[in-house]
């Protein structure tokens, strides 16, 4: 997708123009509508999802997804991309995570090679140093820069809090500054979705920031939709079968309780097999621990 793009020195501000997302968001009139794009994108979202995901299209806000793991909230965020015929940029967080690793580096190899290729030509120009083509974009500073897109920021419960209190921040500010090089800002921020786990609690005030929505685990007739929309050849009673014995499991107070993902697998697995009901000897594409397992044996759940 084409567009200028200018950089600053020191000191001056960048403003990347993102007219193409602005069309984009126009074309998005209702909740309903920007559902059926999710649904060609592959994605069946109720109507709490669309409605969330319509407000933080249409408010230019970051949408805050949490809720249990294999609940789709990080499917939703491809699916907005595809939907809007935009890029992902996707920040994966973990412990330990920093603003040089989401933000930007400078490559000092190519950066050592040019003041080389200076001192032989008798020349200093640290200034040269510090130019776009020494600056390595991490996600955040790409999103800045290639707006129209769909940031998703993963898992932000994995990291710590000062890192929130960065991301806060940059997307309050939707602008970044680099100390050598200046302040890069995007005039329309990018479509922000950050996805947590709730392993622990994320800060009040990157939460205010955003709109939020909890994501359950989906309805036993609409799983039956997802089954048979990701698996075509799945036989509809089969697709119920599975999707009522994983609703089942998740009543259970397993280590694990399986996604989407894991029923997908279960009836992937079943399906290899021919086999027309769940069944014990299969849970290895369900579930992920033995304790899991035996709890389920030991259940009715399944044969």
């Amino acid at each position: 997708m084409a567009q200028d793009s200018s950089f600053s020195t020191p000191g001056t501000s960048v403003t990347t123009p993102n007219p193409t997302l602005s069309r984009t968001l126009r074309v998005m009139e209702s909740p309903e509508e920007l559902a059926s794009g999710l649904d060609r994108a592959g994605y069946l979202p109720d109507g709490g999802v669309a409605t969330a995901a319509f407000l933080a299209v249409r408010m230019g806000r970051p949408l805050f997804l949490e809720g249990e793991p294999g609940t789709g909230k990080t499917s939703l965020a491809l699916a907005l991309a595809k939907a809007m015929d935009v890029p992902l940029i996707r920040l994966q967080c973990h412990e330990g995570i920093d603003a040089t690793q989401a933000l930007y580096d400078w490559d000092y190899p190519r950066q050592l090679m040019h003041l080389r290729v200076l001192e032989t030509r008798g020349e200093v120009d640290e200034a040269s140093l510090y130019t776009r083509r020494f600056l390595l974009a991490r996600p955040l500073l790409q999103a800045l820069e290639n707006a129209p897109c769909v940031l998703l920021v993963d898992e932000i419960d994995r990291a710590d809090d000062e890192f929130e209190a960065f991301l806060l921040e940059v997307l309050s500010e939707n602008a970044v500054s680099i100390p050598e090089f200046g302040e890069i800002r995007a005039t329309t921020p990018p479509l922000t979705v950050l996805t947590s786990n709730r392993t622990r609690e994320v800060h009040d005030a990157l939460k205010r920031r955003c709109l939020y929505h909890w994501l359950e685990h989906p309805a036993l007739d609409r799983e039956v939709a997802i089954l048979r929309r990701t698996l075509p050849g799945l036989d509809e009673r089969l697709a119920r079968k599975v999707a009522e014995a994983v609703g089942k499991m998740r009543g259970l107070d397993l280590l694990k309780p399986p996604g989407v993902a894991e029923s997908l697998d279960w009836a992937r697995a079943l399906q290899a097999l021919g086999r027309t009901e769940p069944d014990a000897e299969t849970l290895g594409a369900v579930l992920k621990y033995r304790e899991d397992a035996e709890r389920v044996i030991g259940s009715t759940i399944v044969g």
